[in-house]
């Protein structure tokens, strides 16, 4: 086992082991705990392209960043540290706006995902310089704008993005402006 491992999670929600991250990823995924981050500065979220070397939907237009608590690591220290490793950034304000999010879904080639997964805001402190491996496109975007496109046009991002911005307040009917609270509130912070 790495040094990179995730906390395994029973049904109901308790951690009941860890594996190794980068087994964990398969066809078969057990359930296990992990995070997303919208990074929002002036009512825009950065938007990011999955690698196309990534395992699970390469290529795919998603959130700012995911990633996975190591074991006994605080949720908030694991934000902080994927912002470094998969942006090369520091960011602020970490808010968290979803926490009982969870989710599963298969992609196109069979991997999925099963995790809770608490989704986080927070404001970004430099200009993100991702990391190749983990990132190969990004773009600021207007929240409203996003927010449109993913109730138009769902399939064209990450499913679990869907599923955030359905579960954010006013975000199910594509109502959603520069006010939006989640959003809004990192932003002027």
């Amino acid at each position: 086992m790495t040094n990179d491992s995730v906390v395994l999670a029973d049904a109901d929600g308790r951690p009941c082991g860890t594996a190794d991250r980068e087994a964990v990823h398969g066809f078969d995924t057990p359930l296990h705990f992990a995070f997303s981050c919208h990074l929002v500065a002036d009512g825009r979220i950065l938007m990011t392209r999955r690698a196309l070397s990534k395992r699970s939907w390469p290529g795919v237009w998603t959130n700012s960043f995911c990633g996975h608590p190591r074991p006994g690591e605080d949720v908030v220290d694991a934000v902080h540290r994927y912002a470094v490793r998969e942006l090369g950034i520091e960011v602020a304000d970490v808010r968290c706006v979803l926490p009982d999010f969870r989710y599963r879904a298969v992609d196109a080639s069979g991997i999925v995902e099963n995790e809770i997964c608490p989704v986080f805001v927070a404001r970004p402190l430099a200009t993100p310089r991702p990391a190749p491996d983990e990132v190969a496109e990004h773009v600021w975007a207007d929240v409203a704008d996003v927010w449109s496109l993913v109730e138009r046009t769902p399939w064209s991002v990450s499913p679990w993005f869907v599923e955030q911005v359905r579960q954010l307040p006013n975000g199910h009917d594509g109502s959603v402006h520069e006010t939006h609270p989640a959003m809004s509130r990192a932003s002027n912070a």
